[in-house]
């Protein structure tokens, strides 16, 4: 999608978005909560209105994005109505990426299969300045971009609104993606609502060349990076400058939490001990395979390895929880549709065609730097046999 922007997704009726918003305002917990307001996502209100879900329909599964929004004491409560619909219209319910609060909701439950996603790191924003102060190979890459011409300034979402800059730099950041643009917990199009949002971008030379945008996660005052994007231009650095502004925005405001979200296949936060049972042989070696064989096309190691970067506070384990006695195959296919908004066969497909086009490109670009190097050379030649 090389130059293209991101497919736009619709958005919930006007109405329900509202009433959805004001849930997350007073209640998000979850560090995804706020993403329930991202395009393509359905939202379900339980009866007395103090609690919404926001789920993607794959498969005859309902993938619930984090957990039910709503108040710490009805969260059980509302996840049981939530499940209890889905049934009703023959859906089975998985939770994508739910937090301690719902694990410990379902630990132990016979009819709920828990398998470990990966965990997210998270900072006490106040601690931010002198963690930074401790670490000299981070100074060191936030010293780079600056000696770059890199600054970082916080835009509003009225600057924001239809500049072309911005556009640009997710255009050009989405065509250098493995895969095509994905949806659901990873929707690339959050310039789109900045209502809440805070956006930090980075410029050089009068031009943009990258942008962070977080996302509110009210209950435990702090804040979601959603997205950072790095844009062409971008020298080494600016996405650890960007962190770094952000951080210390966030401290200033008083923020009590921070967190890049979640790295997938981590190893980094381990589940509380207890009567887990483990992740099926099946699904242990398909997770195996795709983190040692899919780095073309999403680096899991790389994304870990870029988190830990920032010496996070703590890590904290996140979850897939389904409503099955043992995870299935079935809830693998129907997580894959829900981030893919279709056919995780044709994403793949899809994806195999951009990376050779992609290919193509590179040694085509290679092919003429040679012809480019090989004309010099003779040139250079011919001058020293004096012709």
């Amino acid at each position: 999608m090389s130059g293209a922007r991101a497919p736009r997704l619709a958005r919930a009726a006007s109405g329900d978005h509202e009433r959805a918003r004001a849930l997350v305002l007073a209640h998000g917990w979850n560090a995804t909560a706020y993403q329930i307001l991202n395009p393509g996502i359905a939202l379900w209100f339980a009866a007395a209105g103090d609690a919404v879900v926001g789920y993607v329909r794959a498969r005859r599964v309902r993938v619930v994005a984090g957990a039910p929004v709503c108040a710490a004491d009805r969260l059980a409560g509302a996840a049981a109505e939530f499940e209890r619909d889905a049934a009703a219209a023959g859906d089975r319910t998985c939770y994508f990426g739910a937090g301690a609060r719902l694990e410990a909701v379902y630990a132990g439950a016979p009819s709920a299969a828990l398998v470990l996603l990966g965990a997210q790191p998270a900072w006490r924003p106040a601690g931010w300045p002198p963690l930074v102060g401790a670490h000299a190979s981070l100074r060191a890459q936030l010293n780079r971009a600056r000696n770059k011409g890199v600054a970082v300034s916080e835009w509003s979402p009225a600057r924001a609104h239809g500049d072309d800059a911005l556009r640009r730099c997710l255009a050009h950041w989405l065509g250098t993606r493995g895969l095509p643009p994905l949806h659901f917990l990873v929707e690339p199009d959050t310039l789109g609502d900045l209502t809440d949002r805070r956006l930090f971008v980075a410029e050089r030379g009068g031009g943009v060349v990258s942008f962070l945008v977080a996302s509110p996660v009210p209950a435990r005052g702090g804040w979601l990076v959603e997205q950072i994007v790095r844009g062409a231009g971008a020298p080494n650095g600016t996405n650890e400058l960007l962190v770094d502004a952000a951080m210390r925005a966030l401290a200033a405001a008083g923020a009590e939490y921070v967190t890049l979200g979640l790295a997938p296949l981590s190893s980094r936060a381990a589940p509380p001990p207890g009567d887990r049972a483990p992740a099926p042989l099946w699904l242990a070696l398909t997770l195996g395979w795709v983190r040692a064989h899919g780095r073309r096309f999403y680096n899991f190691d790389g994304l870990d390895a870029f988190k830990a970067k920032f010496r996070p506070h703590w890590w904290e384990p996140i979850y897939a929880i389904s409503r099955e006695p043992r995870f299935s195959p079935g809830t693998l296919y129907a997580i894959a549709g829900a981030f893919s908004g279709g056919s995780p066969v044709a994403l793949v497909t899809r994806a195999l065609l951009r990376a050779a086009r992609m290919e193509a490109a590179r040694l085509g670009r290679g092919g003429r730097h040679s012809d480019r190097s090989a004309s010099a050379g003779s040139t250079r030649e011919a001058r020293r046999a004096g012709t």
